[in-house]
């Protein structure tokens, strides 16, 4: 059995198929020298230097001793035909099973220039950014995304001047709509964060003792720190010229097998933010989850897939329905959010609470919950958690 990746996704996958019966062997292929690390803290307290990179690994459960990992390895293709893995080294690996759990990779502006750019998607990125958020150090944050936001609200903490560049009229508009975005601008101009909205960056420019960063509308600004944040693209290349649909991810059925002409490649799943799959009470239309707690759900229905993809038959996916769950942390303010919010973002409605303060905030669909967002309001997590459950579950239930 091989695994491709070995972040969170290719853990929880090793795990999840020896608890399913898997007594093979497990080989597992990673391109970072690092084993698999939690990832949430590197825009937060890794950054902050409030978390030693010592504590981010995961421990290695007793059931997954004897798999062996390859880290540092970086595979170069994947022939699904004849069951191989060619690595970049001119190596190669045979497999029977196949996990494909690659991940996502920093998506990069079309901009000049190498050594300005830093990204936070990796332990090595955070590293190398940490020691540069000193006092007095002006920081550039393009995107207003969650980890644009998270970099910001570190970097100020730590005492460096932030603007953030965003082209949407308000941060975290496609994730959380313009409403919640609003609040979160607001805390951060609290901070003395400042915004450059509805604005992209032309250039780049090594003005000597600064960077200049040229905007669409001619402006400019003095950085020190760039940082891109600016979405991510999903590591799908080793699969390519094999008839699969890898645009924005690995497009895979509810069994979380890649599909090629439409029927699913029984002997390979995908799993982790590289997959692209039905997930069920939120429409038809196959999407990738970017959120920590997916991997876990995804492992659990992917190695039992997997197995039954091995001896010719196919697992009943219909109770596989993860519920989305993702958090953020900014000034000490824990956001939370529960389902697919962002399909919900033309029927926004505070729930209970202020925004200015705590608040949980409602998205709906057709009228039916979709997502919440809680602002602060951790007390009452699991009341607004069990809601969204309650809607989704609601809505798999058959017409009457």
């Amino acid at each position: 059995m091989a695994v491709v990746g070995a972040g969170l996704a290719g853990l929880r996958a090793c795990e999840r198929l020896r608890a399913a019966g898997h007594t093979g062997r497990i080989v597992v292929l990673g391109e970072e020298a690092h084993p698999p690390y939690n990832r949430p803290p590197l825009s937060k307290e890794l950054l902050r230097g409030t978390l030693d990179r010592d504590k981010l690994p995961f421990r290695q459960r007793a059931a997954t001793e004897d798999v062996e990992w390859r880290l540092g390895t970086r595979v170069g293709a994947v022939d699904l035909a004849g069951h191989t893995v060619a690595l970049d080294d001119g190596t190669g690996l045979g497999w029977d099973g196949l996990v494909y759990a690659t991940g996502v990779r920093a998506r990069r502006l079309e901009l000049d220039g190498a050594a300005w750019r830093h990204t936070i998607r990796t332990l090595d990125d955070a590293l190398r950014l940490a020691p540069s958020l000193a006092p007095g150090t002006r920081v550039v944050v393009i995107g207003a995304g969650f980890i644009g936001c998270e970099v910001a609200a570190t970097a100020v903490e730590r005492g460096c001047e932030v603007t953030v560049v965003e082209p949407l009229g308000t941060p975290l508009e496609r994730v959380v709509g313009a409403q919640v975005g609003r609040e979160v601008q607001r805390r951060h101009e609290q901070h003395n964060v400042r915004f450059a909205l509805g604005r992209t960056v032309r250039a780049v420019a090594d003005a000597g003792e600064h960077l200049e960063v040229e905007l669409d509308n001619g402006a400019g600004l003095a950085a020190d720190v760039i940082v891109e944040a600016v979405g991510s693209v999903a590591n799908t290349e080793p699969l390519d010229g094999q008839g699969l649909d890898l645009a924005h991810g690995v497009l895979c059925d509810d069994g979380l097998h890649p599909l090629r002409d439409g029927e699913p490649v029984l002997d390979v799943v995908a799993v982790g933010d590289v997959a692209r799959f039905p997930v069920r009470a939120y429409g038809d239309a196959p999407i990738r989850v970017e959120h920590w707690t997916m991997p876990t759900d995804m492992a659990t229905h992917a190695a039992s897939s997997l197995l039954a993809g091995l001896a010719g038959t196919q697992v009943d996916s219909t109770g596989f329905a993860p519920l989305p769950t993702f958090w953020s942390e900014q000034y000490g303010v824990r956001m939370q959010s529960f389902g697919l919010p962002h399909l919900g973002l033309e029927d926004v409605r505070v729930l209970d609470g202020d925004l200015a303060g705590e608040a949980a905030v409602g998205y709906h669909r057709d009228g039916r919950l979709v997502g919440v967002v809680l602002l602060g309001m951790g007390k009452r997590m699991l009341e607004f958690r069990t809601a969204v459950a309650e809607a989704r579950a609601a809505s798999l239930e058959p017409a009457r």
